[in-house]
């Protein structure tokens, strides 16, 4: 059993070793909408955009890997506030919060094609992200905590083993925003987005 473990551990070392690197430059739009705990506020989905850098560390081989990033989010939606007394004149909001985000995926790509991953090579990730609020448009109502987390699922596929195009659907896990006036009412936000990536 120790032998198997060390063999075992010998393995890891040397792929971690030969691991290759790569970053690069994404950008993308994203189609979110927020989630309230009870539904007091009707919101209607908005586009957003996000843009940033993307690292990506792949055991050959296998296939699998990680890969992370450090992005500029900004997220849209409006907001029908006038529909409740609570916020009597205020009516429809366009509301959009700045994000930092940092995501961290596990990641696994089709490298044994017969040479056709050289050309196209599918992926699929799932990992966390950070998500640091850093503003948001003014609104009275509406205030947000310093950051939330959420779970992000995509596919792509990788061409000419440089531009990365992938779709991923991001579920909230914690609440992004809430109310000022009602205690206990907040919001998740989850939605898609639609990524490209050139990697050096």
């Amino acid at each position: 059993m120790k032998k198997i473990l060390f063999l075992l551990l010998l393995a890891c070392t040397a792929a971690s070793a030969s691991a290759a690197f790569r970053w690069g430059l994404t950008a993308g739009a994203n189609f979110s909408n927020y989630h309230w705990r009870q539904k007091l506020v009707d919101t209607r989905m908005q586009t957003g955009f996000q843009g940033g850098v993307i690292g990506e560390l792949m055991i050959p081989g296998i296939g699998f890997g990680i890969d992370l990033g450090l992005n500029y989010t900004m997220h849209a939606s409006k907001m029908d506030l006038g529909a409740h007394q609570v916020w009597s004149g205020m009516g429809d909001v366009d509301f959009k919060m700045h994000n930092i985000d940092l995501p961290v995926h596990l990641r696994f790509k089709w490298t044994r094609m017969n040479g056709v991953e050289n050309y196209i090579a599918p992926f699929a990730y799932a990992g966390p992200v950070f998500q640091f609020h850093v503003a948001q448009s003014k609104c009275d109502a509406i205030e947000h905590p310093a950051a939330s987390v959420g779970i992000n699922f995509g596919i792509g596929a990788e061409i000419i083993r440089r531009i990365q195009i992938s779709g991923c659907y991001t579920l909230g896990a914690s609440y992004a925003i809430n109310t000022v006036k009602l205690d206990n009412f907040s919001a998740r936000n989850s939605g898609w987005s639609v990524n490209v990536a050139y990697l050096f």
